[in-house]
């Protein structure tokens, strides 16, 4: 199966061609211009260089959340145009489920923090465990404070964290979980792993047509709060 795959939440965005679990091929890309800019030419160098067209992707895999909502928004109508002009299933993954699987790949950490800023001095995280080749959700994924968050994770363990939002709470994890905290250095594209996900979701019958890819958010837009 060919799963083009993509991220858009953060500006750290990037899209992945895989076929089943291996990857193919991948575009990086940190940069201040916007998705509008960038993520058509990224998506047509990756069909490009592998000699293909949109109608050979077998289905599609999106973060589609939380993170950023203009990044959000871009990634879902870029993804549902593809996947309604093909005819091909999307696989929703959620941002925070594909760094935890990035941290626990590269590192083997066992308990994994994903810390993304959310702004407003909140951050979208969770707490996941690895657990029998599984990677298990144990902290329900949502906006929080960052010192609700931390107070809610085990002091006595080790546990790996990752994410934009470790540069701007770093002094705070490490205040709160001393030895215990280890923050990743490792970049932060994960259109790879979205596509892993992707790829196990597909094969388990949770793929969706075109029209029900819905954004993961946990709060309002400032738009949407303007509008109130």
């Amino acid at each position: 199966m060919l799963l083009l795959s993509l991220d858009t939440t953060t500006p750290v965005g990037s899209v992945a061609l895989l076929r089943n679990t291996v990857l193919l091929s991948e575009v990086n890309c940190d940069s201040s211009l916007t998705y509008s800019e960038r993520l058509l030419p990224a998506l047509h160098y990756i069909l490009e260089t592998q000699g293909l067209e949109s109608r050979d992707i077998d289905a599609f895999a999106l973060a589609v959340g939380p993170g950023s909502f203009t990044g959000i928004r871009i990634g879902v109508s870029t993804i549902k145009s593809l996947a309604l002009a093909s005819g091909k299933l999307v696989a929703p993954v959620s941002s925070l489920d594909a760094y935890a699987m990035k941290l626990h790949m590269d590192r083997g950490e066992r308990l994994v923090c994903p810390f993304l800023d959310a702004k407003k001095g909140e951050v979208y995280s969770a707490l996941f465990e690895s657990q029998g080749g599984q990677i298990k959700e144990i902290i329900a994924q949502g906006a929080y404070s960052p010192d609700d968050i931390l107070s809610r994770l085990p002091s006595n363990r080790i546990i790996g964290f990752i994410g934009n939002g470790v540069s701007v709470y770093r002094e705070k994890i490490v205040s709160t979980l001393k030895d215990k905290a280890r923050l990743s250095s490792r970049t932060l594209f994960i259109a790879r792993e979205v596509g892993l996900l992707g790829n196990k979701a597909l094969k388990d019958n949770r793929g969706v047509q075109s029209g029900d890819v819905k954004p993961l958010y946990f709060r309002k837009s400032q738009a949407e709060e303007k509008h109130q």
